[in-house]
């Protein structure tokens, strides 16, 4: 029996995973939020405001109504910024029956700073879900080219058939059960990347980059592992690899908002130049805020969120972070690294 699959959200991002699983032979319907957008997408069989250099295959269907867009779904697939995500899950709800529910969406809820699967468990109660996450740009998904991901659940047999779903002759999703590491990896990854935005905008080198990216990892770990993930997790592609692609590669968003900020914009500049939402921005407020609750040390982390929100010079963020007290790099793993 051919899949039907429900994609709601029509960025970037969850466009380019309805084209991948379209292509690989289910029917999708992606909804997107503005029907101006949806008849767009309609009539010119592509997204031409995020993603207008991939046609859609036959399968996929856009549509701006919710009700057509699960009707018959067998699975739905929910990408849309972290801010609208319960409000989402909170539209779907009276629909669902045995609909299998994952995400793409990474990062925090707003305010609350819970983990979305804790939102979902509030929302939806207790029922198998799974999430989507590692180091992956829409574009070259869309494009076709060769790309990783892993696929975390908390049920076993809801993993491999997500895997199943997604894999293609250029698309590999690996599984786990710690949708705990797997989510939290998405979204402290965006912060960092604004962190080495800021690094190469200020004119550092490599030698820089590749220290934040590192002890940058080590941050990731140590909130991760206090609050339930695995280790082995970060090291993984939903971790170290997701972050060394926000990290290194312009077409991330959050880099190259760290960019502008380090060659000088204000916060507020930076942002207007970037036509789609930049969740580390809002990221690094959540991030911090949730490792101070959970007593742990993220200074390359803090240090974001002080030229976000505090109005901390980029150049006096450094200063601050190179005049930390001296340690053995292995004392670091701890939650006072």
């Amino acid at each position: 029996m051919t899949p039907s699959v429900a994609v709601l959200g029509a960025g970037s991002w969850g466009t380019a995973l309805a084209i991948l699983i379209a292509g690989n032979g289910a029917k999708v319907r992606l909804w997107a939020r503005d029907p101006v957008q949806a008849e767009r997408m309609v009539a010119e069989r592509r997204n031409s405001r995020y993603l207008p250099e991939a046609a859609f295959p036959p399968g996929l269907t856009p549509t701006a109504s919710l009700d057509e867009a699960l009707e018959g779904a067998s699975d739905l697939l929910i990408a849309v910024p972290s801010q609208a995500f319960r409000a989402t899950l909170e539209a779907v709800a009276p629909g669902l029956c045995d609909t299998r529910i994952s995400w793409a969406t990474k990062g925090l809820e707003s305010n609350s700073r819970k983990l979305l699967h804790r939102v979902s468990e509030e929302v939806l109660g207790d029922r198998p879900i799974a999430v989507i996450s590692g180091p992956t740009f829409a574009g070259e998904v869309a494009r076709g080219l060769p790309t990783a991901v892993t696929v975390a659940a908390n049920d076993s047999n809801l993993a491999e058939h997500l895997a199943e779903l997604l894999h293609g002759p250029a698309f590999r999703a690996y599984t786990s059960d710690d949708v705990v590491g797997v989510e939290l990896g998405g979204a402290v990854k965006n912060v960092l990347a604004i962190a080495a935005g800021i690094a190469d905008g200020l004119g550092f080198g490599a030698n820089t980059r590749a220290a934040l990216i590192t002890r940058g990892l080590v941050e990731l770990t140590r909130l991760g592992t206090a609050l339930g993930g695995r280790p082995e997790t970060f090291m993984g592609l939903a971790g170290l690899g997701d972050l060394v692609l926000t990290c290194t590669d312009d077409q991330s968003r959050n880099r190259r908002i760290g960019l502008a900020i380090g060659r000088g914009a204000t916060v507020d500049q930076a942002r207007s130049g970037i036509d789609q939402v930049v969740e580390g921005v809002r990221g690094a407020a959540e991030v911090v805020h949730l490792a101070r609750d959970s007593g742990v040390e993220m200074p390359i982390c803090e240090q974001v969120y002080r030229v976000l929100y505090e109005g901390l010079s980029p150049l006096e963020a450094v200063e601050r972070l190179l005049g930390r007290e001296q340690k053995a790099e292995s004392q670091g793993l701890g939650a006072r690294g």
